[in-house]
Order: structure tokens, then C-alpha cells, then sequence
């Protein structure tokens, strides 16, 4: 008889709320965890997703992960302001502690599936004769980007219940219509571990990276004005350089021996091609030859036609067209069709 035991990461927010009941309902014996991930952070959390488990008759865990939380996203957050990348913690996020850690809990907990209330889509693929991660149904919806480096090993082992609705306002419903005190909690849009949104002011009060002026300069050397610390820019950035020019300039890079901001024009922006290092492949083990896919270099930006080939431990990518603002540090994630090939970090 198969092991329909699953255990269900509960943030004691409306989507994985309504997972945990959709599992329910579909025949699955789902538990309830929330993972406690820093400071104080979890007491409305907790709150919450032991309300819904109480209703909704499943059990609930709470596990303290605050360590593995501070070793494997903050520090690697604070690492990457400190060498002039940008950071996406919610990718870290999914890959040691949803997928990684919420996995070995579940083995504990005699479970053969984990979920989460990410828009996104496992299936069984006949044409490539494995486990695929796919795009939610809805692309608006699709979070199949930060999922991009979860083990491959595990897909079989992932449900996404909600990969199939429509819109935001059919969960709540549910939730409503199932008396869930969740329905109408708002979204949360920040980084969790930020909640006043300031990046800025949580790397001056917790590490090394203090306010440091430096020079502004284009690419031929030309000291435009001053800036305020590395950390303040992002590449890509317009407002509040602080310059006056005779055309727009936006950052274009850093040169952190010389604690310098490079700017230049919206021309100067685009490129045709990126290298990406810490790879994870999902739909093969190699890419042994080159392949042509779809690639997404952000979160909120639209996939770009590119060929990408392989050479060791980096992929580089060819675009057809110029993309705007390569970041280093954000994620380049490949797409077949609707199936996720894999990712890496720009470098």
C-alpha cells in the first residue's frame, strides 16, 4: 500500500494553508510544520498554522532551524552584498531549508512527500523518462525560478497543490468556504528576515559592511560624484546616484579594489552573454552539446531565447538578443518549453 504520508511546510499564510487541506481532501495524510527560521520572527506564524492544523484535524510540528537558517541564507546574503552581488535569499531559502532540511525531517517523520504552497508543477515526464519540475498553470502565478536549485533526487517526492488554479482570490476561497482563519492574511513581500524592507540598515547592523564613500565614475575613469557604500547600488539602478550628466546614467558594475561605482548609458546596459556558476540540472546531468532554451535572468523579467553549452562546473549562456542589466549573484534559469532544465548564479 503506497505511503500517502506528506509532510506540509506551513508559513500560516493562506497559500500553504490551503495545501494542507487540498492534500487532505485528495487522500493524502498530511502534517503540518513551520520551520522557526530567526528571531522572533514565528509566533504569529506558529499561531496560525497550528489553527489551520487544529481545523482542519492534521497534526503540527514546529522545529527550530534558526542555526542552519543564519549559516546557509543570512550569511550567504551578507557575503554577496559584501562582494557587490544581489542576492535572491529565497532561492537559498528553498534549497536548504524547504527542500533540503524539510526532506530529512520528513524521512524522520515516516513521510515519502514534502509540500509547500509555491505555484509550481512535479510530473512524470514519458518523453524525457523522469521527474520534471514544470511552471505553474498560471505563468502570471509561476515560481518555478526559485525552485530552480532544489536536489533533482527529490522531485518525485514534491506536491505543489496549487499549481493549478487560476488566481489568488479562488485559495482564499477556499479557505473562506472552510472556515480557515487564514483567508484574507495578506502577502508577505519582503524578505522575510527584513520585514521593514531596509536591506541596507540589516547588513550595517549585522556584519562588516559599514557605509564606506567612494568615487562614481564611468568606464573611461571620469569621476562623476561620490557614492555612499557598494552596497547601496545595484546594477541596473538609475535614481539617486546623485549625478547630473548630459544623458541618463545607470550602474553598470563595481571595481571594489578601488571602491568604485561604474555608471554609463542605457545602451551600455545590455549584453549578449553571461557565465553561471553553482549549477544545479534537473532535466539532465550534463549538457554535453549546445542546447537551446529559454532563459530567465530575474524574477519579474520575461524569458530571452538563448543557446547554452557547458564547460565543467560553469554554463555559458549566448542570448539572441541583448538583456538588460546582467546581475551577478541573481539566478539565469533554463527553460524548455514549461519544464525547468536547470539554473545557476550569475557570476
Amino acid at each position: 500500500m503506497e505511503n500517502k504520508k506528506v509532510l506540509v511546510g506551513m508559513s500560516g499564510g493562506v497559500d500553504s494553508s490551503v495545501s494542507a487541506l487540498l492534500l487532505k481532501q485528495e487522500g493524502y495524510e498530511p502534517i503540518g510544520i513551520t520551520l522557526e527560521l530567526f528571531g522572533e520572527n514565528n509566533s504569529n506564524a506558529n499561531e496560525d498554522a497550528k489553527n489551520v492544523c487544529n481545523s482542519i484535524g492534521i497534526s503540527h510540528y514546529t522545529s527550530d532551524c534558526k542555526e542552519q537558517f543564519k549559516k546557509n541564507v543570512i550569511q550567504n546574503f551578507i557575503k554577496c552584498y559584501a562582494n557587490c552581488e544581489t542576492p535572491n535569499p529565497c532561492i537559498e531559502c528553498n534549497r536548504y531549508m524547504k527542500f533540503g532540511y524539510m526532506w530529512k525531517k520528513a524521512k524522520e517523520l515516516g513521510c515519502n512527500y514534502i509540500a509547500t504552497g509555491h505555484y509550481a508543477k512535479t510530473e512524470y515526464s514519458e518523453k524525457y523518462g523522469k521527474w520534471v519540475l514544470k511552471k505553474s498553470n498560471v505563468v502570471k502565478k509561476d515560481q518555478s525560478y526559485v525552485l530552480w536549485n532544489i536536489p533533482k533526487e527529490i522531485l518525485e517526492h514534491v506536491i505543489f497543490p496549487l499549481s493549478e488554479f487560476e488566481n489568488k482570490e479562488q485559495i482564499r476561497e477556499i479557505a473562506r468556504k472552510n472556515n480557515l482563519n487564514v483567508a484574507e492574511k495578506e502577502d508577505s513581500e519582503d524578505i522575510c528576515f527584513i520585514p521593514d524592507g531596509n536591506y541596507k540598515k540589516f547588513l550595517e547592523n549585522n556584519s562588516d559592511i559599514k557605509p564606506k564613500t567612494g568615487n562614481i565614475v564611468t568606464k573611461k575613469g571620469e569621476i562623476l560624484g561620490k557614492h555612499t557604500g557598494l552596497y547601496n547600488y545595484t546594477i541596473g539602478q538609475r535614481k539617486g546616484l546623485g549625478i547630473s550628466y548630459s544623458e541618463p546614467l545607470f550602474v553598470l558594475g563595481f571595481n571594489s579594489q578601488r571602491n568604485e561605482v561604474i555608471v554609463g548609458t542605457k545602451d551600455e546596459l545590455y549584453k549578449k552573454e553571461l557565465v553561471v556558476g553553482d549549477i544545479n540540472l534537473l532535466l539532465f546531468d550534463e549538457i554535453e552539446d549546445t542546447l537551446e532554451v529559454n532563459v530567465k535572468i530575474r524574477y519579474s523579467s520575461k524569458e530571452a531565447k538563448a543557446k547554452i553549452k557547458q564547460k565543467g562546473i560553469y554554463i555559458k549562456v549566448e542570448f539572441e538578443e541583448p538583456q538588460k542589466a546582467i546581475t551577478p549573484g541573481q539566478s539565469a534559469v533554463f527553460y524548455i518549453g514549461d519544464i525547468v532544465v536547470g539554473g545557476g548564479k550569475i557570476v
